[in-house]
């Protein structure tokens, strides 16, 4: 009764989104083929968290962990589970803008803008003051977390 409840709210929630906008939710494999990283919606934003690693663990077999944070009190967080982009607002047409992307490679937190591409891919740009100074990446949908972490 309550998977059922929740199933009902959650399609509400996504059927009140332009058809657009809810293509960018699911999973996405990203450039590197290092994560999939889960994109749902957050309100009226989306967000979304890392739900697999193609190396889940360190050298000493420990789940890997965000130690290149510059936030000490985030060092220890798993980075499985982890939100990897926030904060996304629907611009229309499969445009997401003003949110953010983290980079647990550098530790480094970007503006980020998101969109659908013609071929079904996710084209995610994260950027430093203005989206000319940025880097670009093509994701790609997967059907499942791919087991997860």
């Amino acid at each position: 009764m309550r998977i059922t409840t929740l199933a009902i709210a959650l399609a509400g929630a996504t059927a009140a989104l332009p058809a657009a906008a809810a293509d960018v939710f699911g999973f996405w494999l990203t450039e590197s083929k290092k994560a999939v990283v889960q994109i749902t919606p957050c309100g009226q934003s989306a967000c979304g968290n890392v739900v697999w690693l193609a190396e889940p663990n360190d050298e000493a077999g420990k789940p890997k962990i965000d130690k290149n944070n510059p936030d000490a009190a985030l060092q220890s967080r798993a980075l499985c589970g982890m939100a990897m982009i926030g904060d996304f607002s629907n611009d229309g047409n499969g445009e997401w803008s003003s949110g953010f992307i983290y980079d647990p490679e550098g530790g480094d937190l970007y503006k980020s803008k998101m969109r659908l591409t013609e071929e079904g891919n996710l084209y995610v740009r994260g950027y430093v003051g203005i989206p000319l100074l940025g880097k670009s990446q093509v994701w790609t949908r997967e059907t499942s977390n791919r087991g997860g972490c």
